[in-house]
């Protein structure tokens, strides 16, 4: 067991982590860093074996590595909060407890998922999880891949496969043509995602397209999709489906943080409702890594009380919310992606529960306990949000431990509500 005591504690090296890491070391106190990766960045920056990693997430961690006052703990979980101001964490070593005076949350994002017929087969994954798997190695080269769902991740998603020489049969994208033509008309204000998005342009991106089944008996063989107002069926042998990104905010709602639209709300300054807890980045608003950067960057000056510096950062982030915004508009989910699940398609794939069996039912509550949704080893992280899109129910308050933990860091939570 080691614990552990700092100035600052940051939960989360991506982006935005980074961002605020670098700012608050700054003031010459000790910072400490917290991740579940193996290495810093991320899901945006995340490194492996088919990586290039581009020029400003190699900076930001050569500088994270050159700060003497800053601890770096990876392949890190967050366990529960343990008393008024520390954190339980487990890792493959072992576990502790960090003590700390200020909090920075950049918990980040993961991918909503929605089920449809057939979306369990071998070969169907997220969008962001195949593209984390060919970073991780994952051989690709010679395969037919679909991609469907919606926002920007698509196009980065085909990119890195064919990189990795495989062959995108299909880019469907649900938003509608004229939306996605006026948000493209309007990207010359941000020159570099302007640049960026004719450098990812894909001859099989269509707008108005929906998947309707992924097929096949032992692994996916096709995809059936909607576009416009024509059904076809295309031959593949991977499909990647992704719907937008959730904030992960578990841990913002164990601490008490205020909630707004699903996301960590915060001020000016990115501090939350709780007195000595800021957030940063997407588990505040999903907005990318110019806006997380620049939002972990305020969240490290004021955290360390240096609001002269953080207030020079606002202009900036005005301006990447202004983007965020016009992303979220764009990429509205069309209503008709409820209708995809049907009443024998697979919504909890831990527990086998179907999407009809919770038709009976009018609350999380009701339907955990009566059809034990949820209740399997993700703990509701995906068919929670699915079922919040689906029924517009609230993401159910998280439950201690937040992951899955050996038997001895469990005693030691259980001791800590004794005393």
């Amino acid at each position: 067991m080691c614990d552990l005591q700092c100035e600052v504690l940051i939960i989360g090296a991506g982006p935005a982590g980074l961002a605020a890491a670098r700012a608050a070391a700054e003031s010459g106190k000790r910072i400490v860093v917290l991740d579940d990766n193996p290495r810093p960045g991320g899901q945006i920056w995340r490194d492996g074996p088919e990586v290039q990693l581009p020029a400003v997430a190699t900076d930001y961690r050569q500088a994270l590595n050159s700060l003497h006052n800053v601890t770096l703990l990876n392949a890190t979980r967050v366990v529960a909060q343990y008393g008024g101001q520390q954190i339980l964490y487990e890792s493959a070593e072992g576990h502790g407890v960090i003590t700390y005076r200020r909090l920075i949350l950049c918990c980040g994002a993961r991918e909503l998922l929605l089920p449809f017929p057939g979306w369990t087969l071998p070969g169907v994954s997220g969008a962001g999880g195949l593209q984390a798997q060919i970073k991780n190695g994952l051989p690709i080269k010679g395969l037919r891949v679909a991609i469907a769902g919606s926002g920007p991740l698509l196009l980065a998603v085909a990119s890195s496969v064919v990189k990795a020489g495989g062959e995108v049969v299909l880019l469907a994208e649900q938003a509608g043509f004229q939306r996605v033509m006026a948000f493209t008309c309007e990207l010359w204000r941000w020159p570099t995602k302007f640049r960026q998005a004719f450098s990812l342009a894909n001859r099989h991106y269509r707008t108005n397209s929906q998947v309707l089944a992924a097929e096949g008996k032992e692994r996916i063989e096709s995809v059936r999709v909607r576009q416009g107002k024509q059904i076809h069926t295309l031959a593949c042998d991977r499909l990647a489906c992704g719907f937008g990104l959730v904030a992960n905010i578990e841990l913002a709602m164990l601490l008490g943080c205020r909630i707004v639209n699903e996301a960590i709300a915060v001020d000016r300054l990115q501090q939350t409702s709780v007195k000595q807890v800021f957030a940063a980045g997407e588990c505040t608003g999903i907005g990318g890594s110019e806006l997380a950067l620049v939002e972990g960057a305020i969240a490290g000056y004021a955290a360390t009380e240096n609001k002269e510096k953080a207030q020079q950062q606002m202009e900036q982030r005005d301006r990447w919310q202004s983007f965020a915004m016009a992303v979220t508009q764009t990429f509205a989910l069309n209503q008709a992606l409820k209708s995809l699940a049907t009443p024998d398609a697979l919504l909890c794939r831990c527990e086998d529960v179907k999407q009809g069996q919770l038709s009976e039912y009018t609350d999380w509550a009701n339907a955990k306990l009566g059809s034990r949704c949820g209740m399997g080893a993700c703990q509701g992280k995906i068919c929670a949000t699915a079922v919040r899109h689906l029924y517009g129910w609230p993401l159910p308050k998280p439950r201690i431990p937040l992951t899955p933990v050996r038997a001895e860091t469990l005693a030691l939570l259980s001791q800590s509500k004794v005393e």
